[in-house]
């Protein structure tokens, strides 16, 4: 009986945002945990989810779809559904600061992992976190910004794995 190969997941990561932070991690690290073998490409904007002083922010501007909920309160309370008005979000200083500090409670309060934990968790599970090399370039980042276990590539160098993969996914 021939043992056969792990299933494989390729992730492309373009976006940095705390919203968009969530989901190449826990996808990758769920995959991980499965028995996959998984390799996340950070390019562009999500570059930047793998640097050592790491800071993901949300904006509720353009984003219609996004819940403004209270993470503190009675119950009736942090059901409300608040729709802010992108007059308000482009207009008041540091609303996207008051917006990621409530999402990040809102998670915390959930017993949701940080990005950090999932990143780590990643990296547990043997996730290959590779950086942009190009991007790199683009924004001037230097490899001593990145977290330990960061590989550093090419397109092309990702493709490889990714053609091969059952999973390719673009978040």
């Amino acid at each position: 009986m021939s043992e056969q190969a792990p299933k494989k997941m390729a992730i492309i990561a373009s976006k940095g945002t705390l919203d968009w932070a969530y989901p190449p991690f826990i996808l990758a690290s769920t995959a991980a945990a499965m028995g996959m073998e998984v390799k996340i490409f950070f390019t562009f904007y999500g570059l930047p989810l793998l640097k050592r002083d790491l800071k993901p922010a949300v904006s509720p501007l353009g984003n219609p779809s996004m819940p403004m909920k209270m993470p503190f309160g009675p119950k009736f309370f942090q059901g409300i559904n608040w729709p802010i008005p992108n007059l308000v979000t482009s207009n008041v200083p540091g609303f996207e600061t008051v917006a990621t500090g409530l999402m990040k409670k809102t998670f915390k309060n959930k017993g949701v992992a940080t990005i950090g934990e999932l990143r780590d968790m990643c990296l547990e599970f043997d996730v290959e976190l590779i950086g942009c090399q190009m991007t790199m370039d683009v924004f001037g980042f230097e490899l001593g910004e990145f977290i330990e276990g960061v590989n550093i590539g090419g397109a092309a160098t990702f493709l490889e794995f990714a053609a091969e993969a059952d999973i390719q996914l673009f978040v």
